[in-house]
């Protein structure tokens, strides 16, 4: 018997509810779902997650087998499953996700969007079908390896960060988990995203399965007499969750950190977003194309710009355009067991999230560069400069070092104006200062030696 908690998040990209189980609505699901990541279906609950009613659970059978045969090819499933609630049973069918292109008996072709069931057009379901072609690497036995590769420490940090976000520890056996979260076969062989996932060193296996870190001292490449321009490289290797840790503990060592002074307040503002950084890792390291071999994923940190670029073409039939609003994952069990682990907050969101950042930090929208065989996600660091309020524009140019020098330091007192204009008469300062309170942009505090300014 399953526990409900997994219904608490409502309907999504691998959830749908199902108010009375009738054949032709499980059939889209079940097209939807295979030609997606996969999901489940769950009967007698309403759209919005409440109860619905009894569901005899004798007639789904029946009715699985009728949506079946609206469905080509087959798609394959497991048995209904329980699930308890206060009001009563519902049941939850596992759909996994197919290296098929399914199609309903009238010729419709669905993928799950958001919590939607969307057909497809000509092109997309030619690019879709393109996709499936490659099959599924990911699932694919790794020779040489076994799941005593596995390392026991990352297995069980996995499976905490699984219980912290399932909110229930998994009691059951580890070999059943492995199976089902696709880190081994049915046959018990280590899989590519097994070992992956939680391989010491997968780089023994999968060499290509690394982050190659540089930094760079200008904007191009290339320095100097036609030298190498950059300062450090680094290669990093381990389990994806190390990797991703490593390259971006890189990129924040080398990030440029400012100072700015808000009201009072000293705040410390990076050169990049992190959630944007941190995605645009994460991206990468879950959407590559890992049957790639010649190629790492590269961090290029220039002075003006930082590059993610990852080998492989954008997946199925996502493009520059949709990319926004379409999800499809060419490794979603990768993708699944970092979402487990915590790296992906939700699915399917990341690149809305990004973009957000990137806007409320100041910066211009990530480019997205698309070829057949990289994608390539570029931050760059300038940042929109506000207009100045009509009172610094209307400032001296000595009114306009204090203010400066208040932003810096909190505060500003006779004393140290006079060592900041150095060659200014004392009087004349002294009028800056009085100018700039009467005038509402200072406030002045204290009273004789104790007297300095602040920001209104």
């Amino acid at each position: 018997m399953l526990n409900p908690d997994f219904l608490k998040s409502g309907q999504g990209a691998r959830l749908a509810f199902l108010e009375k189980p009738s054949a032709t609505p499980i059939a889209e699901l079940l097209i939807s779902f295979a030609n997606s990541d996969g999901g489940m279906i769950v009967v007698g609950l309403k759209a919005d997650g409440s109860y619905a009613g009894a569901v005899e659970r004798e007639g789904l059978p029946k009715l699985l087998k009728e949506a079946e045969s609206q469905c080509s090819p087959a798609v394959t499933t497991g048995s209904w499953e329980a699930v308890e609630m206060p009001e009563g049973m519902v049941y939850a069918l596992r759909v996994p996700r197919s290296i098929e292109l399914h199609a309903l008996t009238d010729g419709r072709v669905l993928l799950r969007d958001a919590a939607q069931n969307r057909p497809l057009g000509g092109q997309e379901i030619l690019k879709l079908a393109s996709a499936k072609a490659t099959g599924d690497y990911e699932s694919q036995p790794v020779p040489g390896a076994t799941k005593e590769d596995f390392s026991k420490k990352i297995l069980e940090e996995y499976l905490a960060k699984r219980a912290e976000r399932t909110k229930r520890p998994y009691n059951g056996k580890m070999d059943d988990l492995l199976r089902e979260i696709g880190a081994i076969d049915n046959a018990g062989r280590a899989t590519v995203s097994g070992v992956l996932l939680f391989a010491e060193y997968p780089q023994h296996w999968l060499p290509q399965a690394g982050i190659v870190f540089v930094k760079f001292v200008g904007k191009m490449p290339r320095g100097e007499n036609n030298l190498a321009g950059y300062t450090r490289r680094e290669e990093i290797t381990g389990a994806l969750p190390r990797v991703i840790e490593a390259g971006w503990n890189m990129v924040w060592s080398e990030m440029a950190v400012s100072a700015v002074v808000k009201g009072l307040e000293r705040e410390e503002t990076h050169e990049y977003p992190q959630f944007a950084v941190r995605e645009a890792i994460v991206n990468a390291v879950c959407h590559r194309d890992y049957r790639i071999k010649g190629r790492r994923i590269e961090i290029r940190m220039y002075s003006d710009r930082l590059e993610v670029i990852s080998p492989g073409g954008l997946p199925g039939f996502i493009t520059i355009e949709n990319i926004v609003d379409e999800h499809f994952s060419r490794n979603p069990r990768l993708v699944n067991g970092l979402f487990q682990w915590g790296y992906i907050e939700e699915l399917g969101l990341g690149i809305d999230r990004m973009m957000e950042s990137m806007s409320e930090a100041g910066h211009q929208p990530p480019d997205f560069d698309a070829r057949p065989y990289s994608f390539a996600v570029t931050l760059r660091n300038a940042r929109e400069t506000p207009s100045a309020p009509d009172w610094v524009r209307n400032t001296n140019h000595r009114q306009a070092r204090a203010l400066q020098y208040i932003r810096e330091n909190g505060s500003i007192t006779n004393r140290e104006y006079r060592t900041l204009c150095q060659g200014v008469s004392a009087e004349t300062l002294r009028l800056d200062l009085v100018d700039m309170v009467e005038r509402g942009i200072l406030l002045k505090v204290g009273s004789k030696k104790g007297t300095y300014y602040i920001l209104k």
